[in-house]
């Protein structure tokens, strides 16, 4: 429990990656990162989530709207863009929906951007569901999206976790259903995540056990926008 207040609140905002689809709901990297935090010794209740697959940036705000969450809280992710992409969103036009939806975030957070996870969309041209698709276009459409998620999170001062490209090492944990993650791949995204998360709680990152992964071998704070490649060290 964090000095003078009650357990963490955390809201988790996205897509079919939030919500952990082809795993159970206990295996989603939200639930999975609240565990984490438990093992440090924080409070924090069971997430709260907003979030469904297949919905783009601008479906997120519906969302949000019919959930009405009642915020302040502690910890906000926000995880949105890969169906804005897939359905042929140009980067402009998504980079004006994700500032709102950004500003959302902040706002839920209680008007304090350093509460807010920015998290990059991952490059699903890796996957065996990208096969059959131009492959090179999707992952330089991404790079570009991600651009402009990591501008927009730069001007508003949200916390960003930026995620490696090791593209040489291979994309060796096999999705789920050919596209989404599995529980392990998921298990490695909380390793990048926990140290803004505790960033964001004022916390300090203290050293602690790994959980299940594969070091990859690059520091977390070299690593740009690439999430499949940079876990795909990562295996079952």
């Amino acid at each position: 429990m964090l000095p003078g207040t009650g357990p963490v609140r955390f809201l988790a905002l996205g897509d079919s990656y939030t919500i952990g689809a082809g795993v159970a709901a206990a295996e989603d990297w939200p639930a999975v990162l609240v565990e984490r935090l438990r093992a440090r010794g924080i409070a924090i209740e069971d997430p709260e989530i907003i979030a469904r697959t297949g919905w783009t940036t601008d479906e997120l705000a519906a969302g949000i709207e019919r959930a009405r969450p009642r915020g302040p809280y502690l910890l906000v992710t926000l995880l949105i863009g890969v169906n804005d992409q897939a359905r042929g969103a140009e980067p402009d036009e998504y980079r004006r929906a994700f500032s709102a939806r950004l500003r959302q975030a902040v706002e839920l957070a209680g008007g304090k951007p350093g509460r807010v996870i920015v998290l990059s969309i991952p490059d699903w041209s890796v996957t065996p569901f990208a096969a059959s698709q131009d492959q090179e276009r999707i992952a330089a459409t991404i790079v570009r999206f991600n651009q402009a998620k990591r501008d927009q999170a730069e001007r508003r001062r949200a916390l960003r976790r930026r995620d490696g490209d090791l593209a040489a090492r291979g994309h060796r944990s096999r999705p789920v259903d050919g596209l989404h993650p599995s529980r392990r791949m998921y298990e490695a995204w909380v390793e990048w995540i926990m140290s803004a998360a505790l960033t964001a709680l004022g916390h300090e990152l203290a050293p602690a056990r790994a959980h299940h992964t594969a070091s990859t071998g690059t520091d977390a704070q070299d690593c740009i926008s690439r999430v499949w490649k940079c876990f795909g060290a990562v295996t079952h």
